[in-house]
């Protein structure tokens, strides 16, 4: 029903970005919300996904079309649902989730939260050989994370949303826990970065 959403971002938040269009603010549950924490108060097209259920409806959205296009076909396989398909998107390496797939690396795909093994082989059944026409590179995306947060918060605050927003995309308490004292001891400048990293840690589990 929608493609894209071209307004201006008004709040940020481990769960999702608020971009407000024509007076009305649209509630944008994104991979990486404080990817957009640069673009603060700056307008920005988020191509958007609309999900529909019985007990509510929610809004997708995505830096790039093909992120969007990479979405919609990871919740088309068995047993991966929305939320699962942005924690899937969280991570940037997709290339590497593309390879993963084409080389059947169950193993790999598991590290997802909400990916048992069972998931990870219908991935590969159902998208092997289907992703090759997807441009992987997110230019809009790099060059999100290659500008300064506008927002002033100090090392410790930015970890914290970081950590809440690994919550967020389903990892357990252990998990983040794992990985939390690593984190402290890489200090970053955004919570983004801290995000970032903390992704690939828990990838490399």
């Amino acid at each position: 029903m929608y493609e894209y959403i071209k307004g201006t971002v008004t709040f940020v938040s481990p769960y999702y970005i608020v971009v407000e269009a024509g007076s009305i603010g649209y509630q944008l549950l994104v991979a990486n919300p404080f990817r957009f924490s640069a673009y603060y108060n700056q307008e920005v097209i988020v191509y958007v996904h609309q999900v529909i259920r019985d007990d509510g409806q929610a809004l997708y959205g995505f830096s790039t079309l093909e992120e969007k296009q990479l979405f919609l076909k990871l919740i088309s396989v068995s047993g991966i649902g929305p939320k699962s398909g942005l924690a899937i998107m969280a991570l940037d390496d997709h290339g590497g989730l593309v390879y993963a797939i084409e080389s059947e690396d169950a193993a790999y795909l598991t590290k997802f939260p909400g990916v048992g093994k069972k998931t990870a082989q219908q991935m590969v059944l159902d998208l092997q050989g289907k992703l090759d026409d997807l441009t992987i590179d997110t230019p809009a995306v790099e060059a999100m994370t290659k500008q300064d947060s506008l927002f002033t918060m100090t090392d410790d605050n930015h970890l914290k949303e970081a950590l809440e927003a690994l919550r967020a995309l389903g990892y357990t308490e252990r998990e983040v826990k794992k990985i939390t004292k690593k984190l402290e001891e890489q200090p970053q400048t955004s919570t983004d970065q801290y995000l970032r990293n903390g992704l690939k840690l828990l990838m490399k589990k």
